[in-house]
């Protein structure tokens, strides 16, 4: 299975929000950011993966500004690293003002999804690898690689505490 460029599975969506999804104070819940954020990773996941991929875990999702009803908002996400099953997608979260005409773009969300390949069965499958083209890709790769060994050494930390507790 060759590897494959992150522009190859590179997706973006856009959404007009509306009252249906707002908080008391006019917001955006910040679950449907999450949502929203969900739905193009996994998207970038089966497009990498060419078949079915399923959130395996969520990092570093962070909220910068608040979403407004009316707002238009545009996810864009890529693969950041590719393992043997499971693939690390990076998304960022824009909002265009629904009152401003300029198309000025506010970032208010980034976040992390792992995914894991699956078959029919719903059992890991195996992913083509990640070839990065351009110094931007190999810095997300990079960044990719320290979350991972974060999650595994957190993992692990938590089990053998569990263990020996």
């Amino acid at each position: 299975m060759g590897a494959l460029p992150p522009s190859h599975a590179r997706v973006s969506l856009a959404v007009l929000m509306d009252n249906k999804s707002a908080n008391l104070l006019g917001n955006i819940h910040g679950g449907e950011i999450i949502k929203l954020a969900d739905s193009t990773a996994g998207a970038v996941a089966q497009r990498h993966s060419g078949g079915p991929a399923v959130t395996a875990a969520v990092d570093d999702v962070a909220f910068l500004e608040p979403v407004h009803v009316g707002d238009i908002v545009r996810t864009s996400a890529q693969v950041n690293w590719a393992g043997r099953s499971s693939m690390e997608i990076g998304v960022r979260v824009d909002a265009q003002p629904w009152d401003d005409a300029t198309g000025r773009q506010l970032h208010v969300a980034s976040a992390y999804f792992v995914f894991v390949a699956v078959d029919g069965a719903g059992l890991p499958r195996e992913v083509p690898g990640l070839l990065p083209e351009t110094p931007d890709e190999v810095r997300r790769q990079r960044e990719a690689e320290i979350r991972r060994s974060h999650r595994l050494a957190r993992k692990a930390e938590i089990d053998l505490g569990r263990r020996s507790g």
